[in-house]
């Protein structure tokens, strides 16, 4: 027998989820394929077009090995300015109420939508030989950025950053802050709580977003031919060699050259993908 207020819980219950659906209307089905050949045929045709039986020479050429290691240097080391810079500024959106708080994050995100040559020249305009801070470190110092590989640094942090700040704020804004609260109470100060219950939290946002701004810095191109150049050996990355091979009649080269770029790419979008795409 059934009491008289079973019947009310039956109808309270929140309902199951229903299944997904196994068949996709067609309405769905014939754009989303498009959508689909629209982006892979391009990196298939990289692919169909690598000249497969001279790969192993033009992997050893040293001009490529030269490019290749200034690019994983100089994405790395930019990496790290931005861990430097990007995760307290990403604890300060996060964490603190301040005035303007919208518009300095707005400033921040700013060169996720900047055209990378303009970057270039806004950062040339800060650190050039005549630029804002440029001159007074010339000067001084005798200290110059432009057409330097440390130029190379600056100008991929530059680009990358916003994805670090993005992915450290929101991992902080979902942490838990009791654990914080927690070790205050039991007597830790601010750095102590920072360094040893905040970061651990968010150690695998910290992660994502550094290997994600280690790949935007690896691929850049614009702000880096522009504030950097393109010189053999100092600042010629990958992508600056995939132009200048493509701008010298080369294709095979610029073939080698990207594929190179792709496999590093879908590398490291294959370590993201449960964490930025979602599991399945």
């Amino acid at each position: 027998m059934t009491t008289d207020d079973e019947p009310g819980r039956r109808d309270t219950a929140l309902p199951r989820r229903a299944a997904p659906g196994r068949q996709a209307p067609l309405g769905l089905l014939l754009p989303a394929a498009l959508g689909l050949a629209f982006l892979v045929l391009p990196l298939a045709g990289l692919l169909i077009r690598a000249p497969w039986s001279t790969l192993p020479q033009r992997l050893a050429t040293p001009g490529l090995l030269t490019a290749l290691w200034l690019s994983l240097q100089c994405a790395t080391l930019a990496t790290v300015l931005c861990l430097l810079l990007g995760v307290p500024l990403a604890w300060l959106l996060a964490r603190v109420e301040f005035p303007g708080r919208r518009l300095v994050r707005a400033f921040v995100t700013v060169p996720l939508v900047l055209p990378p040559v303009v970057g270039g020249v806004a950062l040339l305009l800060v650190f050039g030989r005549r630029g804002l801070l440029g001159e007074w470190l010339d000067t001084t110092f005798g200290f110059t950025l432009p057409f330097t590989t440390t130029g190379v640094v600056v100008a991929e942090a530059f680009v990358a950053m916003p994805f670090l700040i993005i992915a450290v704020e929101g991992a902080l804004r979902g942490a838990d802050r009791r654990y914080e609260e927690a070790a205050a109470t039991l007597g830790a100060g601010r750095w102590t709580t920072f360094t040893h219950v905040t970061l651990p939290l968010v150690a695998p946002g910290v992660a994502a977003g550094a290997i994600l701004c280690w790949a935007r810095a690896l691929g850049e191109f614009g702000a880096t031919i522009t504030f950097a150049g393109n010189y053999p050996g100092i600042t010629q990355t990958m992508p600056l060699a995939v132009y200048q091979t493509l701008e010298s009649g080369d294709l095979d080269a610029a073939i080698v050259l990207s594929l190179i770029l792709l496999t590093v790419s879908v590398a490291i979008l294959a370590g993201l993908r449960d964490r930025w795409i979602g599991s399945t």
